[in-house]
């Protein structure tokens, strides 16, 4: 068999270059043939390099055409450093091999022919399974179509035609030597395409269904639309890219978009590396309404779990923040400063921070006058701490405080060092409660420097009294005292009603907000209008029910807390092979709970207060009292002296024994009754069995 004139030129070339092969390294080591040896081993190297990293076809063959200069150069430098001609003489065995491979191999000349060698096996989609020049199809008189195009109709009709459709037009995509785009239409004039599915085309392609995308065609300039037509895409070679290495956009449409937040698109990724936090930005479209967010779908799609307090999400019109945190903020310890503590121009003052690393900022007063108060939270879960802060704030705004608790607290009682008054007991809260009643009265009758009475207004000059915070901690205990409860229920919520208007706060902390534990509707109203509650580690079970008694609507009931923020400790699969306890869990969530300001909750974390050691920074060095003329008023009603002491005869309706005569007597300081006692509790106000004994009891005496 004749052999062609390169094939045999190559050949004689490998035969007279293996002598010298071997012999230049041994004889001539600095002969300039080495050097030339050296650099075309290099320049093979280059080759194989360029030829690897390639995405066209025929990266072997390439290999292959430049291996000979490689094998050479490696050949040169083995004989370089071996002793003569080597052991057996190696070096020129090593080079007549070279030779022999040449013979067989020939890539310079057969490997750069494509027509002189068998076509390569590859993908469906790929034009090398189709003749180079297919015949025309009978299904389609030729159109003048590109090469691509007929390969491809040639396969569609082969493969039955799926549809009754024809290929009007193929396109490969670049970069993907497997991927395509079809545009099909009916092969019957004036027919819809009514049965072509997904499964047929990948079935054609040899592809999996998922990589098979259907789409409808609008008519365009030049071109028809409608059902009669529809645009194939066929990319398995995009579809294993996207699920190896996706896009942030991609990774947002196929992890997020399709379940936690439905139709979503996905903006922008912002990380906060001082924070340690990762923002993801994204939005629904104007016309899909409020977006949607399944929190625990969400912490799955991200790798985490909700419990773990890592991830928030905020929502703004159409648009959606997700914030997801190296560790809870939650978790964190954010200490208390007199800075954050002090009220700014507005009145308003860092309370703590929110779960998205905003401040979360509560207010001494409104644009409706002094602000009221609603702490609720379990014991331990951060009241006494929260109260603390809100005591601060008010001193450092330079209001009066006052500070009554049901019971002994040691924390209560060092805060009630910082304020004008402090005192435990239920006696010492209705005594307290009837001297904001009576300040009321009187200061809604002090001139203002223009000589006029006004509504307390702390951006109106001239006002003759000072602001004045009443703090009532374990309130509905006191409420349910028998002798004092129905009164303390009633001036509490008189000053609830009245008191904003004088620059009298009320501030109520305890355990529920249920009108069915105590509180009355009007009472709970007055606090939730006029403060921003704060509820601190609510049980799973009373969420529902306590936002519910704040006003917000069930669509805004936030998800419990979980029992701690740390996460789980790894290893328990260990653990339970060995028979060994579980750790500890951690419960850190003392501070923790939301801050309700507009209709939606919001996670947060209080600020620390350190109880341990002195509370002079964040306090100022006065504490603020009440004018002359007020106390000279109070004490004229009786109501100004020391509020631990045992009932005073007469101070809670008249003493057993006396003259009935003297029940309608007028009482001291202006008419107004001093007391009520019993007689004063309201009939509707009875919220337990004790109580209801004691109104028997009372009609009973009567």
């Amino acid at each position: 068999m004749s052999v062609p004139r390169s094939v045999a030129l190559e050949r004689t070339l490998y035969t007279l270059a293996a002598p010298v092969l071997a012999a230049a390294p041994n004889l001539y080591p600095d002969s300039p043939v080495n050097t030339v040896v050296q650099l075309a081993g290099a320049a093979g190297l280059g080759g194989w390099f360029l030829a690897a990293k390639s995405d066209e076809t025929g990266a072997g063959r390439k290999i292959l055409r430049w291996s000979p200069l490689v094998a050479a150069a490696a050949i040169d430098v083995a004989a370089r450093h071996t002793i003569g001609f080597g052991p057996y003489c190696l070096d020129a065995l090593l080079a007549a091999g070279w030779a022999a491979a040449g013979l067989l191999v020939m890539p310079f000349s057969r490997h750069t022919r494509r027509r002189h060698r068998p076509a390569l096996a590859a993908p469906a989609p790929a034009p090398q399974l189709q003749p180079a020049e297919p015949a025309p199809s009978p299904a389609q008189p030729d159109d003048g179509a590109d090469s691509f195009t007929r390969q491809v109709r040639w396969l569609w009709e082969n493969r039955g035609m799926p549809g009754r459709t024809i290929v009007v037009k193929a396109t490969p995509h670049h970069g993907m030597p497997n991927d395509l785009s079809l545009l099909l239409r009916a092969s019957e004039a004036g027919r819809a395409i009514s049965g072509l599915k997904e499964d047929d085309i990948a079935a054609a392609f040899g592809v999996d269904v998922t990589d098979v995308t259907i789409k409808e065609i609008v008519r365009q300039a030049g071109r028809e639309g409608g059902p009669a037509w529809r645009e194939v895409h066929v990319t398995p070679d995009a579809n294993d890219r996207r699920r190896k290495a996706p896009t942030a956009h991609e990774w947002w449409a196929d992890r997020i978009a399709s379940g936690p937040v439905p139709g979503s698109e996905f903006v922008k990724e912002v990380r906060d590396h001082a924070r340690r936090v990762t923002h993801y930005i994204s939005q629904v479209p104007d016309e899909a309404g409020e977006p949607r967010v399944n929190s625990h779908a969400l912490a799955a799609a991200l790798k985490t779990k909700y419990d773990e307090g890592r991830l928030f999400v905020t929502i703004d019109g159409n648009q959606i923040l997700v914030s997801l945190w190296d560790s809870s903020p939650l978790a964190q310890v954010f200490p208390a400063t007199r800075e954050l503590l002090t009220p700014d121009k507005d009145g308003r003052w860092v309370t703590g921070f929110l779960g998205n690393g905003q401040p979360a900022r509560n207010r001494v007063y409104t644009d409706r006058g002094a602000a009221h108060g609603l702490f609720v939270a379990p014991s331990g879960g951060g009241k006494t701490q929260l109260m603390g802060l809100h005591v601060a704030a008010d001193a450092l705004f330079g209001a009066v405080v006052w500070l009554a608790a049901e019971a002994p607290d040691e924390k209560a009682a060092k805060l009630g060092e910082y304020t004008d008054r402090y005192g435990v007991g239920a006696l010492y809260m209705i005594r307290l409660l009837r001297a904001l009643d009576a300040l009321m009265e009187i200061r809604g009758e002090m001139p203002w420097e223009d000589g006029r009475v006004h509504d307390w207004d702390p951006n109106l000059p001239g006002c003759p009294y000072r602001m004045l915070s009443a703090y009532l901690d374990e309130f509905l205990s006191a409420a349910r005292h028998g002798d004092y409860g129905a009164e303390i229920m009633d001036l509490a919520e008189k000053v609830s009603v009245k008191g904003r208007k004088y620059g009298i706060g009320i501030k109520v902390a305890g355990q529920s907000i249920y009108v069915q534990d105590g509180f009355t509707q009007l009472l709970c109203e007055n606090l939730r209008e006029n403060c921003i509650p704060v509820v601190l580690k609510v049980a799973p079970g009373k969420v529902g029910a306590m936002f519910k008694a704040l006003g917000i609507p069930s669509e805004n009931t936030p998800d419990p807390l979980p029992r701690s923020f740390s996460p789980e400790e790894a290893g328990r699969i260990e653990r339970v092979m060995r028979g060994e306890p579980e750790p500890p869990a951690d419960s850190n969530t003392g501070g923790a709970g939301w801050i309700v300001e507009a209709k939606q909750p919001e996670v947060l974390r209080t600020l620390f207060m350190d109880f341990k050691k002195s509370l002079d920074d964040y306090f100022p060095d006065m504490v603020a009292t009440l004018t002359d003329y007020e106390i000279r008023e109070l004490e004229a009603r009786d109501l100004w002296f020391d509020w631990t002491e045992p009932p005073r005869p007469g101070e809670f309706g008249p003493e057993p024994g006396d003259d009935e005569d003297d029940d309608v007597a007028p009482n001291k300081g202006g008419g107004k009754p001093r007391g009520g006692g019993k007689s004063a509790a309201r009939r509707d106000a009875v919220t337990s069995p004790r109580q209801a004994l004691e109104a028997i009891k009372n009609l009973t005496d009567a």
